[in-house]
């Protein structure tokens, strides 16, 4: 029998790397009153691993350099991540440098952690 609470601890020991959530939501501008979709933070400080699953792709030209690659996001299972939610993930190796990615449709999380799909994307 497995014990899943001795699982998802040792689980949660490979989480180095943090992220913060953000969601675009309704938001009522105060000096227009306008409603308007805001990227909101959801989520500050959330411990997770990323995982590279693929090579990245290099859509480089005369006039720009998009590299994209697709990752995976490790973390538990409580937190809810919808599809198109943007992940800020800061890596420990990299603390200087924080990756976005956008977050593809979750897939439903085990009992001891969740997989979330992402892409490499610069947003605003």
């Amino acid at each position: 029998m497995i014990n899943y609470d001795r699982y998802r601890a040792a689980l949660e020991l490979t989480y180095e790397d943090s992220c913060a959530v953000y969601r675009y939501q309704d938001a009522k501008d105060p000096v227009s009153r306008e409603t308007k979709q805001t990227a909101i933070m959801i989520y500050e400080s959330l411990a997770c691993r990323l995982s590279q699953t693929g090579l990245a792709k290099n859509g480089q030209s005369d006039a720009q350099n998009d590299t994209q690659y697709d990752a995976k996001l490790f973390l538990n299972p409580e937190v809810d991540i919808q599809q198109g939610d943007m992940i800020l993930v800061t890596r420990r190796a990299r603390l200087d440098v924080p990756e976005r990615f956008v977050a593809g449709e979750p897939f439903p999380p085990y009992l001891t952690h969740q997989e979330v799909n992402l892409t490499y994307k610069e947003w605003a």
